[in-house]
């Protein structure tokens, strides 16, 4: 991929956005980050959308690709984490299309910092079952079948067996990165629960390689090494900028499927 694509980051706390540059996986210009407004409604994140896009002089063909946090499915979502439940049955692609006039292509969130690492990071060349783990206020996911993305996974969700897990509601408040400093959990006791809840995944998935990413994989080192799975388990390598890259990596694809009148695997693997 040798063109640009622009890329946003829909959060609950910050809109982000930047053009990537396709060929080398980077941003191509500084990001630009607005406050999500609150409440948090589809009218009110798209202006601040369209804000942000305005603060860049984009070509107008150019297409946009924007992470939501939501089960996307046909562009439409149909969950809303962090922000305004209204989001629930938005058409978020139509919504952001017409207020931006430029092509947009939403994705879930987890899956798009997915799309990015195996693009450019930790995933890339990797074959057969790859998951992408992000750990942080609650637990992302997005799973890859030989490349091939399984949309909407939410494997935070599930449930453990043991006595201690159970005391929780689901994984992601037994093990995610917010859980082990609101709870004061040092390294080892937390690796624990990361030992516990990856063991499950195999359980399920069989994968062959797991990526970490979230804030905490930048201090991988004091606890993946305690892990003891059969899936090589490694940290991930975009962290804080793989949403605005994987969204763009998505929309430049999206659009060039458009041109040639077809669907390609990515449609597929953005829940369309």
């Amino acid at each position: 991929m040798s063109k640009k694509a622009f890329g946003i980051d829909i959060g609950g706390s910050g809109i982000k956005g930047a053009p990537v540059h396709l060929g080398k996986g980077e941003l191509a210009a500084d990001r630009v980050r607005i406050e999500t407004p609150q409440p948090s409604t589809p009218e009110a994140v798209a202006k601040t959308v369209v804000e942000l896009v305005n603060s860049f002089d984009l070509d107008e063909d150019m297409p946009i690709g924007v992470t939501f946090p939501a089960i996307i499915k046909d562009g439409v979502a149909h969950s809303a984490a962090n922000v305004d439940k209204s989001w629930i049955g938005t058409d978020v692609d139509k919504l952001l299309t017409e207020a931006t006039g430029h092509d947009v292509f939403v994705v879930n969130d987890a899956d798009a910092a997915g799309i990015a690492e195996m693009e450019f990071g930790a995933g890339r060349k990797s074959h057969g079952v790859v998951q992408v783990f992000t750990l942080g206020t609650g637990v992302g996911s997005a799973t890859f079948v030989d490349g091939r993305l399984v949309p909407n996974t939410e494997l935070g969700h599930v449930f453990l067996d043991s006595a201690e897990a159970r005391k929780y509601e689901d994984a992601e408040k037994y093990m995610a990165s917010s859980i082990r400093e609101k709870e004061g959990l040092d390294w080892e006791t937390w690796a624990g629960r990361l030992q516990e809840y990856f063991e499950h995944i195999e359980l399920l998935f069989s994968p062959t390689r797991i990526i970490i990413g979230g804030g905490v994989s930048k201090k991988h080192e004091k606890y993946l090494p305690l892990l003891d799975l059969k899936a090589e388990i490694v940290p991930a390598e975009l962290r804080n900028e793989a949403g605005i890259i994987g969204a763009a990596v998505l929309a430049h694809r999206e659009e060039k499927a458009l041109r040639k009148g077809k669907k390609t695997d990515d449609t597929h693997k953005a829940g369309k």
